[in-house]
Parts: structure tokens; C-alpha cells; sequence
């Protein structure tokens, strides 16, 4: 029994360190292949302090879009040394009245900062529960994996926000993009929306869809 016992005990213990790094780092190498799990890693002999850094984010995005708004990612490969590490940033600059769109990450959790402005951010769980709040400067927001959510500028003037992600490919898919800027056919849309044929036909001019 007690044998028993000490396997279970060491397998739990395998189990717990099995997705642990067997190496420091793993730098993306953009130019080599790409699988689930992330980037190939560069060659350690060619990787320099320059890719531990990121200047991306310095600079506030064009919201001159029918968004009003942009995101700036700090993402694998671009920044090339959060590859593997389950870590990743983004810039959010929303104009008056800009807004990100409902959507979803289907590879990591988000956590979100307020820096200026102010936001009007939620998300809805499995179950259809709305989780709704106003956050001002200095505020933070928590975002589960994999659920839509999605972030408004309610203030009078620009907002700007930086978000953290627990991976360094999150992964990005809009709701209103997925519907209505593809070739999904317009009646299978109107099927699975309830919405009329006129006003999938109008979203899709005004995200360019087609069929």
C-alpha cells in the first residue's frame, strides 16, 4: 500500500513540472516552423538583449477606423523573447466613442489597466451572465480565457489601457468580423442569427463580406 502510495505521490509530482521549461528561453525564430505550442527557438548563440525588449508600445495606435480604436500587440514573433514563457502585452488606444468589438482569446486569460480615460468593459460567461463595470484610471480588469468581452471608451475624451496575457499567442477572433467580413453565406447567417436579410447584407458592406 504504502508502495503505491509513493508512485501516485511521484506521478503527481512529474505531472506538476511536466509543462516546466527544460531550458531558460526559447527566442521565436520567425523564419522556422510554427506549431501549437509556439515558435521554433533561434539559435542561442544569435540571440541578443534586443530580444528580451520591446519598444512597440511606446507609440499610441491610428484610431482613425470605424472602431475608433486600435490595439498594438506585443505578441510572439515580434516580441520575440516572450515566446514560450506564457506571457504577452498589448497597447489599447480608443478615441471618443471607440470601442473593441466583442471577442474572444481562445489561448489565455487577459488582465487589463486603465492608464487614461475611462472604460466601460464586461464579459459573459458559458452561462449568459453579463459581468459589466465602469473602470477609471488605475483600474484593472480580469477577463477569462476563452470568453467574449470587450471594452468601450465612455469618458469624454481618449482612453488608454494596457492589457497582460498569461501566453505569448492568445490568439484573437471578433465576433462581428467572424459573422460578416468573410464569405460566410448570408442565409446560414441569417439562420443562425435570427437577423433579416437586408441587415446581414448591410454589415456585411460596412465589415466587407461578400456572398
Amino acid at each position: 500500500m504504502k508502495m503505491i502510495i509513493h508512485i501516485f505521490f511521484i506521478l503527481s509530482l512529474v505531472s506538476s513540472i511536466s509543462f516546466a521549461s527544460v531550458q531558460d528561453f526559447c527566442v521565436a525564430d520567425p523564419k522556422g516552423p510554427q506549431s501549437p505550442s509556439g515558435y521554433s527557438c533561434k539559435n542561442p548563440d544569435q540571440v541578443t538583449e534586443n530580444d528580451f525588449a520591446f519598444s512597440g508600445l511606446a507609440k499610441a495606435g491610428n484610431t482613425s477606423n470605424i472602431i475608433k480604436a486600435a490595439v498594438t500587440p506585443a505578441f510572439a514573433p515580434a516580441f520575440a523573447g516572450t515566446n514560450g514563457l506564457g506571457v504577452s502585452m498589448a497597447r489599447l488606444d480608443l478615441a471618443s466613442g471607440g470601442v473593441i468589438p466583442l471577442h474572444t482569446h481562445p489561448g489565455a486569460s487577459e488582465v487589463l489597466v486603465v492608464i487614461q480615460g475611462t472604460i466601460c468593459a464586461g464579459f459573459i460567461s458559458s452561462a449568459n451572465k453579463v459581468y459589466l463595470k465602469t473602470l477609471e484610471k488605475g483600474d484593472s480588469m480580469v477577463f477569462p480565457q476563452g470568453l467574449l468581452h470587450f471594452q468601450l471608451n465612455s469618458g469624454k475624451g481618449p482612453a488608454l489601457a494596457f492589457v497582460a496575457f498569461g501566453s505569448s499567442s492568445p490568439g484573437l477572433q471578433i465576433l462581428s468580423f467572424a459573422l460578416f467580413a468573410n464569405d460566410l453565406p448570408s442565409e446560414l447567417v441569417e439562420a443562425t442569427t435570427f437577423l433579416s436579410d437586408e441587415e446581414v447584407k448591410k454589415l456585411k458592406g460596412v465589415l466587407g463580406g461578400t456572398n
